[in-house]
């Protein structure tokens, strides 16, 4: 009797342990105790979304990040197609907007200042004397409070005080990340204000579609739905301009390679650029259900659209990662190892009143919406 109890504890033990391995390391192999700690009096935490189809979405609270993205390749192989890293601890001590949910304010604003109502605004300037990002503490630092809805909901609120970043108005903030059961991630943001601001959040996930960071993504293919852009100068700052992509290097209409112009620094804004970090005027003009940009690996097939009713989309292609980074699992990412497609008002709109406005006001409520779909071409 008293082996058999034995046998029966060991069993329990084991079933305890295979249990908790599976409840605590996610698909993408990331140790949900690693995303634990306690950060200016709240707590982090990893959170994972999964779908009927197999789909994996890993999202930690601080900074409100998409850590990983688990979905199968044309071979029914799960890849992880996003950057990031292992633990909190990093996110915390390496500055990086990997996966994050950017705001106050999306992009740059020029000279890191802005007027409104009449009053003028001065920020803190964290790259070539614009503000980018929200400034050196924007949301992408903070803590976000999370909620689990259900299995594929996880909603993450904040409230950006009066002041903060230099930003006028008590803002609080929600972002809901759904995953749906056919590989789609649908972000939603609602954002409202006690006294008039600017907004613009979006997501700032890095891709690499071939699952594999060791090697780049300029073999990706890459269409962006607009015939217009905004050209940046040497500071990366929008010149107020609206151009044509046709007959330029900036012309994404049809599926075209990433590297197969990126390094022309003959041309002006590849070399302002430093490769591609430019804001497109999207076609769709704010209808989401139209696709907004494709991207496609001819390695794994995997094809990712997104769709936003934003009215612009910025084209970021990982230039000043410089392999100085060890991500997820112990690989360094190199230069262009990752694209970004971030949905947003136009960069520096506060400063540019014929652009699409930034402005929220009392009684308003902030809404964008982006959507990354996942699917597979064989």
């Amino acid at each position: 009797m008293k082996k058999t109890l034995l046998s029966l504890a060991v069993v329990g033990l084991l079933l305890a342990s295979c249990t908790s391995k599976s409840t605590d390391t996610t698909l993408s192999g990331l140790v949900k105790k690693n995303f634990q700690t306690e950060k200016d009096g709240k707590k982090t935490d990893l959170y994972v979304l999964k779908n009927k189809a197999g789909m994996e979405v890993a999202i930690t609270n601080f900074g409100g990040r998409i850590v990983s993205i688990m979905v199968p390749d044309k071979n029914g192989k799960m890849q992880d197609v996003v950057l990031g890293f292992d633990s909190v601890q990093d996110y915390i001590n390496v500055p990086s907007d990997f996966g994050a949910s950017i705001g106050r304010y999306a992009n740059r604003i020029g000279k890191a200042k802005f007027t409104l109502d009449s009053v003028e605004y001065k920020l803190p300037a964290n790259n070539f004397g614009h503000c980018l990002h929200g400034g050196p503490k924007g949301f992408q630092y903070v803590i976000y409070d999370a909620k689990p809805i259900d299995d594929q909901t996880l909603e993450l609120t904040y409230l950006s005080k009066d002041g903060e970043q230099g930003f006028p108005g008590n803002l609080t903030c929600k972002v809901t990340f759904k995953l749906t059961d056919d590989n789609a991630i649908d972000i939603n943001y609602e954002a409202t204000t006690d006294k008039a601001t600017v907004v613009n959040m979006t997501n700032h996930s890095y891709f690499n579609l071939n699952g594999d960071p060791t090697k780049t993504i300029l073999d990706n293919l890459l269409t962006v739905n607009a015939d217009s852009y905004t050209p940046v100068d040497s500071t990366f700052m929008t010149t107020g301009e609206i151009v044509p992509v046709k007959g330029t290097d900036m012309d994404f209409t049809s599926p075209t390679a990433i590297g197969s112009r990126i390094n022309n620094y003959s041309f002006v804004q590849l070399k302002n650029g430093n490769g591609y970090d430019h804001n497109w005027v999207l076609n769709a003009k704010g209808d989401v259900k139209q696709i907004a940009t494709t991207l496609e690996s001819p390695i794994t097939g995997i094809v990712l659209n997104v769709y936003t009713n934003e009215p612009g989309i910025q084209v970021y292609t990982g230039n000043f990662l410089n392999g100085t980074v060890k991500g997820k699992k112990g690989i360094v990412y190199n230069q262009r190892a990752a694209i970004c497609l971030e949905s947003q008002k136009f960069p520096d709109s506060p400063n540019k009143p014929t652009w699409p406005s930034a402005v929220l006001r009392p009684g308003e409520t902030y809404k964008s919406e982006c959507i990354f779909a996942f699917s597979v071409k064989k």
